[in-house]
């Protein structure tokens, strides 16, 4: 390959598909090296004298993926000419379309911007020489990775750790999330070479942590990343849902789920060994000038220093035990000597202990736990059943210690069945986590909301289990209400609580799915969910269930909107459970709807009101009048999430519930004006929906998750007056549109409509009657509805 551009030898690189994780990053950085001695070669005219070009961060490290940054650094020693042979150097690399990030210095400026920029700090410490004279670079790196180790990294320890925690906040856990960012997220790549970056300045902390199981996780994510860079064509961190089959086939992974699991465990690996490291800060940790001079002074008087989790010193380690065979000690919760035995409950009295004082759990205390802790008798000690609910209690400070009982198999010794949802994701959009760490966040969103209800302990543990069908084949909801059965049975709940913590599984999606596909206002529905719950406990509880369950779904599943449609479902079942018959009454159609509606009656001109989130448009009545109103929202981004209809004497009137798809009311004037012109059949909408369509299609990004297949449904037990057609299809603007015309193309009356979206996908409710107003029940009518919805959403 002499000869051959870079941009030349990268792509014959990635045209070996069995060139790959570590390997491809070595050849690729090989490559780089052998194409920049050459341009420098020519740039430096062959003298190499006073001139050295550096390789530092992952490119010195040989970690090249196939779109990574060439990072360089061109160090001189008075060399005369030095601007233009960097120049010479430098625009040949931008030429090829690599970027670059570059720098021109002395080997003083190097160590001095060093002592300013911990990036740069970083950057060096994987230095090496590419090209030039070993005269130049050997003795900087060498004095550089000196100055590290002498002071120079423990000065940087605190931005480091601010960095560190700065950047997890901002891209979230590699671990948990479904599109994890391999490379900056808590737990990715650069987290463990800020690892390697702390063992240069402290020899020690190999003995402390196992930084070995950091470097294998890394390497797992390497080679993801090198062929998520292959399969995107460009630089690329975040692992999209759309490249996660193509990389689990490209590196004989079973299946995306099993990609994913591999991702999450290592994730979860590198993070535990960066907690554990800077956790453990004191007893590796550098010692400033001041305090070692302290130390001599103590030492000098005969008095031995030790440590305290905070780093300050004292005299003897603070040793306070909390409760039987539970101690704290240096800032940690850890075991007391000889703690342990037959004790089922005191795992989960560490994690309790360690949530309510917001302490880590010991390694140690970790470690004899999964050597030595039992598995609960069955059923389990009623003291095992109320430690789990206490450490649930405390709400997003349990996640931590749990995930710590999760690292040593603690959870699965006492709920084998939490196996099967570790580290499984949940491959759609509208999920942020995997399986196990959605079910820890629901329960502690629950933690918030035991004063609403009467029961918090089954608050807390249905929500732990709510989902934990879904490591199982078959239906998640199905399969869950006989696992939580069985678990609940053997946690030592009497059968009534066992009843009641299976109607949570079985029913946990109720009241969300009721609230936003079905019509409040229909009697039947409010006594099909009044009927499933059963009784007010179990509402209550389903109700603060549906809440935690939602806020740790993702930001889509919960906001005013659903909330507001929830309560209202509860307050109407509620008090059909207290006896009240419900009300058929439909409470929107108002006195002044009737008298909007004698208006246009009367002028034989329509109406619109614009009352956000409200749209109102009353006006003569005609087939496809709620198709027309659903496309102009369309065309204003609006996203329709309910949409009532009455008529009365040849005129309509329809109320629509819309939120801003972007999050902004669009103009008041500008929908008012083409409300108004289509309603008097003045725009082309069909062609002005179809370009929006075609410009969101090429603007969204694909996904490659479940795959959403459209379905269609008719429920005639729904509602006691309409036919409820649902259907489940791939947003798409003008879709309610669509689908509307398709119905009354079929000679149906939509009265009302539901809009639920999922992500990518929606759940549209029609509530549908035929020409003389009855539910459809022909056979050939319901095949042809069918057929229609299907060639319009398909």
């Amino acid at each position: 390959m002499v000869g051959a551009s870079l941009r030349d030898r990268r792509q014959a690189l990635l045209e070996r598909p069995t060139l790959q994780a570590a390997a491809f990053c070595r050849a690729y950085a090989e490559e780089a090296d052998a194409w920049l001695s050459g341009v420098a070669e020519q740039a430096s005219e062959g003298n190499r004298r006073h001139l050295a070009l550096l390789a530092v961060g992952g490119y010195g490290r040989g970690e090249l993926a196939p779109f990574s940054d060439l990072d360089l650094v061109l160090v001189h020693d008075g060399h005369k000419d030095v601007a233009r042979v960097a120049d010479a150097i430098w625009y040949p690399v931008w030429d090829e379309g690599v970027h670059l990030d570059h720098s021109v210095r002395r080997p003083a400026e190097v160590l001095a911007a060093a002592a300013e920029d911990l990036r740069v700090a970083l950057g060096l410490l994987d230095g090496r020489l590419v090209w030039g004279d070993p005269a130049v670079a050997e003795p900087l790196l060498a004095q550089v990775r000196a100055r590290w180790a002498d002071g120079l990294g423990a000065h940087w320890l605190p931005a480091l750790h601010q960095q560190m925690e700065d950047r997890h906040r901002a891209q979230g856990e590699v671990a948990f999330l479904l599109e994890p960012d391999l490379k900056e997220g808590r737990g990715g790549l650069r987290d463990a070479n800020a690892l390697r970056a702390l063992a240069a300045c402290a020899p020690s902390l190999a003995d402390q942590v196992d930084l070995a199981s950091a470097e294998r996780a890394a390497a797992t994510l390497t080679a993801v990343r090198v062929e998520l860079h292959r399969s995107a064509g460009r630089e690329l961190d975040r692992l999209l849902l759309q490249e996660q089959d193509q990389i689990a086939a490209a590196l004989r992974y079973p299946d995306a789920d099993a990609l994913m699991a591999a991702v999450s465990a290592a994730g979860r690996t590198i993070a535990w060994v960066v907690d554990g490291t800077w956790r453990r800060r004191e007893l590796w940790q550098p010692p400033s000038r001041a305090r070692s001079r302290r130390l001599g002074r103590r030492r000098r008087q005969g008095k031995e220093e030790l440590p305290t989790a905070a780093g300050s010193p004292s005299v003897e380690p603070s040793v306070a035990e909390v409760e039987p065979g539970i101690v704290c000690r240096r800032g940690e919760v850890a075991l007391a000597e000889g703690a342990g035995g037959g004790d089922s409950s005191l795992g989960f009295r560490l994690a309790a202990v360690a949530a309510e004082r917001g302490l880590p759990v010991a390694r140690a205390a970790l470690n004899r736990l999964a050597d030595k802790l039992p598995p609960p008798e069955d059923p389990w000690p009623v003291e095992t059943r109320q430690a789990l609910v206490r450490v649930l209690s405390q709400g997003e400070r349990a996640i931590e210690p749990l995930e710590a009982l999760d690292h040593h198999d603690l959870l699965t010794r006492t709920m084998p069945e939490w196996g099967a949802v570790r580290h499984k994701p949940q491959r759609n959009a509208y999920h942020r986590f995997t399986v196990d760490r959605h079910l820890l966040e629901a329960a502690a969103n629950a933690a918030r909301l035991t004063d609403r209800v009467d029961r918090p302990d089954l608050l807390l543990i249905g929500a732990l289990l709510h989902d934990i069908g879904k490591g199982y084949p078959g239906d998640h909801t199905a399969v869950g209400t006989e696992l939580v059965g069985a678990i609940a049975r053997r946690m030592g709940f009497p059968p009534d609580d066992v009843d009641t913590l299976v109607a949570m599984c079985a029913h946990h999606l109720l009241l969300p799915d009721t609230a936003t596909r079905r019509d409040l206002d229909d009697p039947a529905t409010v006594e099909a969910v009044a009927e499933a719950a059963g009784d007010r406990r179990t509402l209550d509880l389903l109700w603060a269930l549906t809440e935690a369950d939602s806020q740790a779904t993702g930001p889509a599943a919960w906001g005013t909107w659903k909330a507001g449609l929830v309560a209202d479902l509860v307050d109407r079942a509620g008090r059909v459970l207290e006896g009240e018959a419900p009300s058929g009454a439909r409470r929107w159609r108002t006195d002044e709807h009737l008298s909007l509606m004698a208006d246009v009656r009367h002028t034989g001109k329509p109406i619109v009101l614009l009352d956000p989130p409200h749209v109102v448009v009353v006006a003569p009545d005609r087939r496809g009048l709620l198709a027309s109103v659903a496309g102009t929202l369309a065309l204003h981004g609006l996203d329709v999430r309910s949409a009532d209809v009455t008529g009365e004497d040849r005129v309509a009137a329809e109320e629509f519930t819309v939120e801003a798809g972007r999050g902004t009311w669009p103009d008041s004037a500008r929908l008012r004006e083409d409300l108004e012109a289509v309603l008097a059949d003045r725009i082309p909408l069909h062609d002005r929906l179809e370009a929006k369509a075609s410009a969101y299609a090429r603007a969204r990004r694909p996904s490659a998750a479940r795959p959403v297949v459209p379905q269609v449904r008719v429920d005639n037990s729904a509602s006691s007056s309409s036919s409820v057609v649902e259907i489940r299809a791939l947003d798409e603007v003008g879709l309610l549109r669509r689908v509307t015309q398709a119905l009354f193309d079929c000679h149906l009356d939509v009265v009302s409509a539901r809009v639920s979206t999922l992500g990518d996908e929606v759940v549209d409710a029609f509530y549908v009657r035929d020409s003389h107003g009855e539910k459809v029940t022909d056979p050939a009518t319901l095949a042809r509805v069918e057929q229609a919805l299907q060639a319009v959403i398909g």
